[in-house]
């Protein structure tokens, strides 16, 4: 057994040949761009991407395993030179009956190990989206009716970010997740926190105390990879060694979630669209207390609040801990040419982020902008709730 780093919920933004994917991400995020990012520079060992449905990502990964650098396992997963797993994911978009019979939507991210796999469930899907050419379309099927075409390709169905205001379960849907799966919701042994929640919030809702916790980074650029990752313990990089660590399987396991600190999340708090402020109120409210307005985006924490059903988070024994990871994009002075500058030196951001000195950080770029970063690694920095779609901020102490 040994110990890899995993982001799964990374976007395409454009196939090779320029189509467009994922309309919000940007163009460099292609599959084989993604590998060589995860290999390269970020140091992940598997990597989730999740557009992988569409017939223009089908062709893009026919022609890369083609090149010789890149071959399918027959446990599931594609390696690339022999350094990074990738994952062909799905990202869907499904139709809910949501709270008051107001209509829902929920992104699921679902995963298959072999390409023909992923290819029969695109071809199917086809049938219930309007353009699988595109990512995260709606389809015109429920949680409840997904998982059963997913198990039919031999995948496996996570509910993403699943507490955001906006497409998911909890967030505008339902105060329960077995409101949705009901008789199948053994079948979902995993969720996406998503970057505006932690574990500490989920884990005061007790339906999920059986669930395994994920953080990924949901990346719609080259640089947001890993933002969010997980530390897993398995025997080799595979499909079937992941699903093994998320079933907490023959010893396989998720040993520590590494997230933003959920403040820094663009939807942690409510925030008034009205006069464009975050409400940061003891009690959760649907008005704006400051203008009176109501047109709000209701945040995570509030939504939370009003679902939980336990008074205190009480995380299950066998809880792997999360631990507040900042970025090294959103530290303070640590700009694109500080990052570069650090890569080309130490090669990759889990090497900084986990394994070097302050000393060493020190002597390529200065005493100044190393204490920025060991006090981000440290945890001595004061976060400012984000809200309503902006990030929040990090200040860093003296």
């Amino acid at each position: 057994m040994y110990e890899i780093f995993a982001d799964l919920h990374i976007h395409i933004g454009r196939s090779e040949k320029g189509k467009p994917i994922k309309i919000t991400a940007a163009r460099s995020l292609n599959f084989a761009n993604i590998a060589k990012e995860c290999a390269n520079r970020k140091g992940i060992q598997v990597c989730g991407i999740i557009d992988c449905a569409s017939p223009y990502v089908i062709e893009d990964i026919e022609n890369f395993l083609q090149t010789g650098e890149a071959y399918e396992l027959e446990e599931g997963g594609i390696i690339y030179q022999d350094k990074v797993c990738i994952l062909l994911g799905s990202e869907v978009e499904t139709s809910e009956k949501g709270r008051n019979g107001k209509c829902g939507s929920a992104h699921n991210i679902c995963f298959f190990p072999h390409l023909e796999d992923i290819k029969g469930f695109s071809q199917e899907m086809s049938n219930h989206i309007k353009n699988i050419t595109l990512s995260t379309q709606r389809s015109n099927v429920s949680g409840y009716e997904l998982i059963d075409i997913v198990e039919k390709y031999h995948g496996i169905l996570i509910p993403a970010h699943v507490f955001t205001p906006h497409k998911s379960y909890y967030g505008n849907c339902t105060d329960r997740l077995k409101d949705i799966f009901k008789e199948k919701y053994d079948k979902i042994f995993a969720i996406e926190l998503g970057l505006s929640s932690d574990t500490y919030l989920a884990d005061t809702i007790s339906e999920l105390e059986t669930k395994t916790f994920l953080t990924n980074s949901d990346a719609h650029s080259l640089p947001k990879i890993a933002r969010e990752y997980n530390k897993m313990e398995v025997e080799s990089i595979s499909f079937e060694e992941v699903v093994k660590a998320l079933k907490n399987q023959e010893g396989r396991r998720i040993v520590a979630n590494y997230g933003l600190d959920p403040k820094l999340g663009k939807y942690h708090r409510t925030y008034c669209d009205d006069c464009e402020q975050s409400i940061e109120t003891k009690e959760p409210v649907e008005t704006c207390p400051m203008c009176g307005g109501k047109n709000v985006t209701f945040g995570v924490f509030d939504r939370i609040e009003l679902i939980k059903d336990k008074p205190n988070t009480q995380s299950p024994e066998n809880r792997p801990p999360y631990i507040y990871q900042i970025p090294l994009g959103f530290i303070p002075g640590v700009g694109g040419k500080t990052i570069t500058k650090l890569l080309d030196t130490f090669e990759t951001e889990m090497n900084i982020l986990h394994h070097l000195s302050k000393d060493d950080i020190e002597a390529v770029v200065g005493e100044k902008v190393a204490n920025n970063i060991e006090n981000a690694r440290n945890g001595n920095c004061q976060v400012h709730a984000g809200g309503g779609g902006n990030y929040g901020k990090i200040e860093v102490k003296k």
